[in-house]
Parts: C-alpha cells; structure tokens; sequence
C-alpha cells in the first residue's frame, strides 16, 4: 500500500509538470496513466503497460474515449520525459514535515498533519511552493484545529508566516470548494472555525 501512494504522489507532480509546460493539446485520459506508468518505474514498482490498458477497458467498457493500447503509452510515457527534461526528482513535503513535527514537539500531529499534505496533491502547491513551506501550513492548520500552541516555535524559524498563511488558506479554500467527505478530511464544522483563526491573505 504504501508503495502505490509513493506511486500516486509522484505520478501527480508530473502530469501537472506536463500541462504547465504547453502540453495542453494532449488527451488527460491518457497522460494520466502514462504518468502512472513512468512514475511506477522510478518508485521500482513498475506496473506493465499492458495490465494499465486492461484494466483502463475494465473500468471505462466501450467508451472509445479510452480505446488505448500499449503503445499510446509507451508514446506518451516518452513525451512526459522529454516535457520533464528527463528531470525525475521530485521533492516532497513528508520529510521535512516529520522533521519540523519532531522540532516542534508536537508530534502527536502527525497522522492529521499528514492527511493534510495528502490532500495537497489534489492541488498544485507542489509546482508553485517549496516542500517545506507546505509542511508547515499543514502544521499550522493541524496545531490551529487541535489547540496546541506553536506561535513560538514558528517565531522561532524565522519563515515568512504571509507565505504559511497563503498557502493554509489556499488548502482551505480547496477543503471549502470541494466539501470533503468528514470520514475522509475535515468536516464544514471543523473548516469554520479554523478559518475564522486565520486572517486575510496578504
């Protein structure tokens, strides 16, 4: 299990990459498992090209918007690469949020802190902010919405809070836009009030 989610949170970064560099004109239906694809042999829990078309026609039936075959692709598995510059790092906010949770001494946030960082890849934070700076906005929401008291830990790091602040709004924007399921994110009860915590953005 914990080997597809490295899967998914690499394979999402790239097909965002993908887009924001002019290569719109291409069907998502496809990049999305090309990605999956490429993002499974960097992880070494390569997934056959052939088993994803199988199970593309499985989910999809006789829509011919999803008439792909291993080919499609391996084509497009080599597009994402030369669109990527054929650059497969990608950085994450998971370390360092287990880092600056220990740091913090609030440990006891980390499985709400990370679900958080989960659901920013539903988001393009990972393009346009560094991995670190979203792991402190999960913290910042996670320490809001359980009262625990960091203002001084983050006086401390010297970080730009406008930035932790934009970023924690921008998550709850989404939390608010897209009404997360309670048993899976955060409620509209537990959204409110944290909210009403944060100020404007600058």
């Amino acid at each position: 299990t914990s080997r597809i989610k490295l899967v998914f949170v690499y394979s999402c970064p790239n097909a965002e990459s993908f887009y924001r560099k002019s290569m719109s004109e291409y069907d998502p239906r496809l990049v999305a498992p090309a990605c999956l694809y490429l993002a499974s042999k960097v992880e070494e829990s390569t997934v056959q090209a052939r088993l994803l078309v199988f199970y593309i026609k499985k989910m999809c039936g006789s829509d011919d918007k999803y008439r792909f075959e291993i080919k499609d692709i391996l084509e497009m598995e080599m597009k994402l690469l030369e669109a990527l510059d054929y650059y497969l790092v990608v950085y994450h906010p998971y370390r360092p949020l287990l880092h600056l949770l220990q740091d913090a001494g609030v440990t006891d946030l980390t499985q709400f802190a990370w679900g958080l960082v989960n659901d920013t890849y539903k988001m393009d934070l990972i393009l346009v902010q560094p991995p670190y700076m979203i792991a402190l906005a999960c913290i910042y929401i996670a320490s809001v919405l359980k009262d625990k008291d960091t203002t001084s830990w983050f006086e401390e790091l010297h970080v730009d809070m406008n930035i932790v602040k934009n970023i924690s709004m921008e998550i709850l924007d989404f939390y608010e836009t897209y009404k997360v399921d309670p048993q899976r994110g955060l409620s509209d009860e537990k959204i409110s009030p944290i909210m009403n915590k944060l100020p404007a953005k600058a």
